[in-house]
C-alpha cells in the first residue's frame, strides 16, 4: 500500500477478496465500496461511484472490524501498565475496532463524568471505538447501587460488577431489577468468592501436586446457578463473562433452551491453554478464573461451535514485567490479548473444524449483538468498520511483534497463522500491515 493513506470520508473500493459477513450469511468473492465512513456497496458500486484510493485484497479476507467484549485499556488509573492510546493502537493493529471496557478502573466507572472521559480519549487517539460498562453498584463495592439511569443516558452499553463481589444475594436481586427497569444488560462474572477462597489454580491433581491453593469447577457452576435463579426472578437480560467450564456452558444453553434472556462469552486463552500449561508455575498462565481441564476446554470449544458462546473476546489484562515475577499465587492475573485474538480464533477454525464464517460471526455480529450495537456487519449504510487478513500467512510470535504495551503473554513462540493488514474505522484507514497508523 502507498505511503499516502486515504482521508476520512475518502471513497475507498476493497477488491478481489474473499468478503465474510456472517450478519448477512454473506461468504463470497465481492468487491466492497466505502464512502462517508459507511459501507456504500457489496458487490456492486453505487451509482456514479468513482474510488479515491483501492485496497487489493486479492487472497485476503474481508471482515467486519473485530468487537472485543473484554480489554482493560488501564486508563484511568493505572497507566504504568498501559493507556487507551497505546491500547487502541494495538486493537487497530489486530483488526478491532469496538473495544469494551469494564467498569474496574480507577476511578471505577460509576458516573457519568467517566464515561465521558473514556469516550473523548478514545476518540481523541482515534485508532478504536471503546464503550463501557458501567458499575452496578457504587464503587463496585457490592453495597449501594449505583445510579444506572445516569450511567446509560451517558452511553453506557450495560452495567456490571466486574470480578467484585456482591455483598448478598438480596443485594444481587435488586441490583438485576433495577437494571432490569432500565432495559441495561447486566454483565456478570460467575464466581462464588467464598468457593474460590482465594485459590490461583484449578482445583484438581496438578494444584495439588504443585501445592497452589485450588478453584473448584463449583466456583462457577454455584454462581450461575444462582444467577440463573435471580434472572428468571428478575427478567433482565443477562450476559455471562469469561465462562471457564464445560458444565457452566451446558447450564446457559438449557437456560437459553427454557427461553431466559441470558448470553455468554468465553475468552480466546481458556479455547488453547488448560491446567496443564500452569505446570512448571509459568505465571503467565496465571488467569482469573483459572484454566481449567482439557474436558473444560473442549467442552467450551463445543459452546463456541454451537452458539451457546455467541463471543470470544480478548479479556486483554497488559501488565508491567513486575506484575509476573512474584511466585504464582503473588502475581496479578491475566494476559494480554489484542495481537492474538484473531490468529488465535483462526487457529480454532483449523484445530476445531469450525468454519471459518462462524468464528469470525463470534469476533463481530456475536458480540455487537450481546452489546445491542450496530456494528459487526458490513450492511449497506452501516459503519465501514472494516479488516481485511490475509489468512495464509504463518509467522512466530516474538515480544517484537506486539503493539500492546503489555507484553505478559504465554503465546510468544507459538506458530501462528494469519495477519491483519488493513483496518477501517468509520471509513477511516487506522492501520496497513506495512506499520502505517
Amino acid at each position: 500500500m502507498s505511503a499516502t493513506l486515504p482521508e476520512s470520508g475518502a471513497r475507498i473500493r476493497i477488491h478481489g477478496g474473499r468478503l465474510v459477513d456472517p450478519a448477512n450469511r454473506i461468504d463470497d468473492a465481492l468487491d466492497l465500496y466505502v464512502a462517508d465512513g459507511r459501507v456504500a456497496g457489496v458487490g456492486e458500486p453505487p451509482a456514479q461511484f468513482r474510488a479515491d484510493h483501492e485496497i487489493d485484497a486479492t487472497g485476503q479476507v474481508v471482515c467486519p472490524g473485530l468487537v472485543d467484549l473484554c480489554a482493560r485499556l488501564r486508563e484511568p488509573g493505572q497507566e504504568h501498565k498501559a493507556t487507551i492510546a497505546s491500547e487502541t493502537r494495538a486493537a487497530a493493529a489486530g483488526g478491532i475496532t469496538t473495544l469494551c471496557s469494564p467498569p474496574d478502573t480507577d476511578p471505577v466507572i460509576d458516573t457519568p463524568a467517566l464515561v465521558q472521559l473514556l469516550r473523548e480519549r478514545s476518540e481523541r487517539t482515534g485508532y478504536a471505538r471503546v464503550v463501557a460498562v458501567g458499575a452496578l453498584t457504587q464503587g463496585l463495592a457490592g453495597e449501594h447501587l449505583s445510579e444506572m439511569a445516569a450511567l446509560k443516558k451517558a452511553g453506557c452499553i450495560g452495567v456490571g460488577n466486574a470480578g467484585a463481589p456482591l455483598t448478598n444475594t438480596l443485594i444481587q436481586r435488586r441490583a438485576l431489577e433495577y437494571a432490569a427497569s432500565f432495559d441495561l444488560t447486566v454483565f456478570l462474572h460467575p464466581e462464588d468468592q467464598w468457593l474460590s477462597n482465594n485459590g490461583c489454580a484449578h482445583e484438581g491433581a496438578i494444584a495439588t501436586r504443585l501445592g497452589l491453593p485450588g478453584v473448584p469447577e463449583a466456583a462457577e457452576t454455584a454462581a450461575v446457578a444462582r444467577d440463573l435463579a435471580l434472572i428468571e426472578q428478575s427478567g433482565v437480560r443477562a450476559h455471562f463473562c469469561r465462562l471457564s467450564t464445560a458444565r457452566a456452558v451446558r447450564m446457559v444453553a438449557r437456560a437459553q433452551y427454557d427461553g431466559l434472556p441470558v448470553s455468554a462469552d468465553t475468552a480466546i486463552p481458556y479455547l488453547h491453554l488448560t491446567e496443564m500449561d500452569v505446570a512448571d508455575f509459568n505465571s503467565l498462565c496465571h488467569v482469573a478464573p483459572p484454566l481449567r481441564t482439557q474436558r473444560d476446554r473442549d467442552g467450551l470449544r463445543a459452546g463456541v461451535a454451537q452458539g451457546t458462546l455467541a463471543a470470544i473476546c480478548s479479556d486483554h489484562q497488559p501488565h508491567e514485567p513486575d506484575a509476573k515475577l512474584a511466585p504464582f499465587p503473588s502475581t496479578e492475573p491475566g494476559i494480554s490479548g489484542l495481537d492474538t485474538l484473531l490468529p488465535l480464533a483462526l487457529r480454532l477454525a483449523r484445530d476445531g473444524g469450525m468454519p471459518l464464517s462462524e468464528v469470525i460471526a463470534r469476533l463481530t455480529c456475536g458480540p455487537a449483538g450481546i452489546l445491542g450495537l450496530p456494528y459487526g456487519t458490513l450492511s449497506p449504510g452501516a459503519s465501514a468498520d472494516v479488516c481485511v487478513f490475509d489468512p495464509q500467512a504463518g509467522w512466530r510470535l516474538t515480544l517484537a511483534d506486539l503493539h500492546s504495551r503489555g507484553l505478559n503473554t504465554p503465546f510468544v513462540g507459538w506458530e501462528l497463522t494469519g495477519r491483519v493488514t488493513h483496518t477501517l474505522l468509520a471509513g477511516r484507514v487506522v492501520y496497513t500491515g506495512d506499520g502505517h497508523h
